[in-house]
């Protein structure tokens, strides 16, 4: 890889894989590039056995080998093994956890009837023009919650830091690096696809028609 690629997205799906003599469900590890100018490409994919800490480093040190340099920001949901994996293979690299995730977890956390209001304050603080303004909004957001939902109040100011590193980058890339929802929409395609399988007879031809859709993916 000649050019650097600052920004990276990482995100796992699974698939039903025959393996030993059984069924299992295998992890699908998927790391999507973006560069400077905003061109993003799937720089690999991986059939894992699980979607653990060891898997992502294998996945990250086989990316080094290929000349990834340049690394300057990370953005995932919050695996805990991913995240450490992350820390460890791209130092002084930041984590971004996705907007999009978080959101989602944050709704489960109050009942259905307060899930919209929730999500609309938290699109307050992600569309902030800058880190200041989205921090206040943060504080808005966790006066505004406290009372009525102290738990996920307190949840929101433990966690919610976590997705604001993008702000530390050039605004216009903030769109591309915010989420993982562009390499969700790949992921939906592989669904698409790999629902006519159902069951692959093995790991390798798992990987070959991920790989073959990523190669496709990445020409578009």
């Amino acid at each position: 890889m000649e050019q650097a690629i600052p920004y990276l997205l990482v995100d796992a799906r699974y698939e039903k894989v025959r393996f030993n003599g059984r069924i299992q469900s295998m992890g699908v590890l998927v790391v999507k590039g973006v560069r400077s100018d905003g061109l993003r490409e799937i720089l690999a994919v991986s059939v894992a056995d699980s979607e653990n800490e060891t898997s992502y480093d294998e996945l990250f040190s086989s990316l080094k080998d290929r000349g990834l340099h340049g690394v300057q920001l990370v953005v995932s949901d919050d695996h805990k093994g991913l995240v450490n994996s992350v820390r460890r293979n791209f130092q002084g690299a930041a984590w971004q956890r996705c907007q999009v995730h978080y959101t989602r977890n944050a709704t489960g956390k109050v009942g259905s009837r307060y899930q919209a209001d929730l999500a609309r304050d938290l699109r307050a603080v992600f569309n902030a023009q800058d880190l200041t303004w989205a921090k206040k909004a943060v504080d808005e957001v966790i006066a505004r919650w406290v009372l009525s939902h102290p738990n996920p109040a307190d949840w929101l100011d433990e966690t919610i830091e976590d997705t604001l590193a993008c702000y530390a980058f050039p605004k216009a890339h903030h769109k591309r690096i915010r989420s993982t929802n562009s390499l969700e929409r790949f992921n939906q395609e592989l669904k698409r696809r790999t629902r006519v399988v159902r069951i692959f007879p093995n790991a390798a031809a798992c990987l070959r028609l991920i790989t073959a859709m990523s190669i496709e993916q990445s020409e578009e």
